[in-house]
């Protein structure tokens, strides 16, 4: 869009002053602008008119709607010959408030003072032919008395100070409102600040008693591991004794027994031997649980773990409905501890020996992204979901389970679960009853 003049007048005598400022209304009114802006338009350039008006010298005003960046605006300058421009710039310092731009700089045929007030977006609709129009009726404008000036003047100061007083008034409401609400702030401020106190006194106490719990937990714990590993240590020799000394007893070089005198020595030694595997599987539990159990890391042959266990379990599986399998390991070697890890697999397989009636027990190895996997799997009565992490705990069997040969003691499981952790992996179970299960163990390869 290119800068359309809408109306250019020159200013004689003071009077013409009040003239400016009616047509300056009159054109912000037909471009669009709210009465407002046409109030401001009309005391800004009759400022200026008033300032730059004096001596012999006329100046020339000029109405033009131009483009102003992406927006369109209503352009005013103010011609005049021999004044200078820095004083201009002084003395109007004020009257750039009025407006979105004003500038005072040297003319072609004077100083020019030329300001710019932004139109609303229905300035898109002055069309050439409106233009002509607000022309032509500029043009018709008949020009009121000073007096009639002054009573604009007068109702707009009017319109102006009732703004102000309305918006004063707004503020105060505001302002007490603001208050109110400030106060309210504050008060909850303060009931949120006691009682975050009150939590964090309640927080730090708790701490401090769940600290304590667990001085108290880990005393209890330690204790109960000296007290496993001294008890166990010391039930050892005289359970030892007992297995000796009826294997004495029973002996064909010792004096005969009578039947029933032979079957009380053979309770008696098994009996003997149930509470030295008990008593052996505590002193286990207790060793790993203080952690005096230290791996020696090395590169672990896992075809001759594998046949050493072939080898050592075969005679406990003895009934001819339970197939015992031993696969050939797709992976060659771990590092890992050599004892820690075939005693982990050795109750694996002892316990799934114990509780499968017919089947199969087997163990395979295969790797698992960076791990390996062993997994003992067997086809025996199996363990219902809800159990699967109880039987982990120290002393716990399932209900209804009982074991085919041998006694169980719910420690080997505990026990192989801490020996996982010890060679740094895990330890879990997968089962169904009337299906079977599978225990899995984790390891790092390297």
């Amino acid at each position: 869009m290119i800068e359309q003049p809408l109306l250019k007048m020159r200013l004689r005598v003071p009077q013409d002053v009040f003239l400016v400022r009616q047509l300056a209304r009159e054109v912000a009114r037909e471009v669009g602008l709210e009465q407002q802006d046409q109030t401001r338009i009309g005391t800004a350039l009759s400022e200026v008119s008033r300032v730059v008006l004096s001596g012999d010298a006329d100046t020339d005003v000029t109405f033009a709607i131009g483009p102003e960046g992406v927006s369109t605006v209503l352009r005013v300058s103010v011609e005049r010959p021999g004044i200078e421009a820095v004083r201009l710039r002084h003395e109007l310092g004020h009257v750039g408030r009025l407006v979105d731009k004003m500038e005072v700089e040297d003319g072609a045929n004077g100083t020019v003072v030329w300001m710019a007030r932004r139109l609303p977006a229905s300035a898109s609709r002055l069309t050439p032919e409106r233009l002509e129009e607000i022309r032509a009726g500029l043009a018709r404008h008949v020009p009121g008395s000073p007096l009639d000036e002054l009573n604009v003047q007068n109702q707009q100061l009017i319109a102006a100070l009732d703004e102000v007083r309305a918006q004063r008034d707004e503020l105060a409401r505001l302002n007490a409102e603001l208050e109110e609400t400030n106060r309210g702030v504050m008060a909850l401020y303060h009931q949120l600040s006691e009682e975050l106190e009150e939590t964090n006194r309640g927080v730090v106490a708790l701490y401090a008693e769940l600290d304590e719990k667990s001085e108290q937990l880990a005393a209890a714990s330690e204790a109960k591991s000296r007290f496993l590993a001294n008890v166990s240590h010391e039930l050892r020799a005289p359970v030892t004794a007992v297995i000796g000394l009826s294997r004495l007893l029973g002996d064909e070089s010792s004096d005969p027994l009578t039947t029933e005198q032979r079957r009380q020595v053979d309770l008696i030694r098994g009996s003997a031997s149930d509470l030295l595997t008990l008593v052996n599987d505590l002193l286990d539990l207790a060793k790993a649980e203080a952690g005096r159990i230290e791996p020696q890391w090395e590169q672990v042959d896992l075809k001759a773990v594998f046949g050493q266990l072939r080898g050592t379990l075969r005679p406990l599986a003895t009934r001819p409905e339970v197939d015992f399998v031993v696969d050939e390991p797709a992976v060659a070697t771990i590092r890992s501890d050599e004892v820690l890890l075939t005693r982990v697999l050795r109750n694996l397989l002892t316990n799934a020996l114990k509780f499968t009636a017919e089947g199969e027990v087997r163990l395979t190895v295969r790797p698992a992204d960076d791990d390996l996997e062993f997994a003992v799997t067997d086809t025996g009565t199996g363990i219902p979901v809800e159990l699967h992490e109880r039987v982990f705990e120290e002393f716990y069997q399932v209900p209804g389970s009982k074991a085919l040969s041998g006694k169980g003691t719910g420690l080997g499981l505990p026990y192989a679960r801490r020996l996982a952790g010890i060679l740094g992996g895990a330890l879990r179970v997968d089962s169904t009853p009337g299906e079977g299960s599978t225990f899995t163990l984790r390891l790092p390869s390297s």
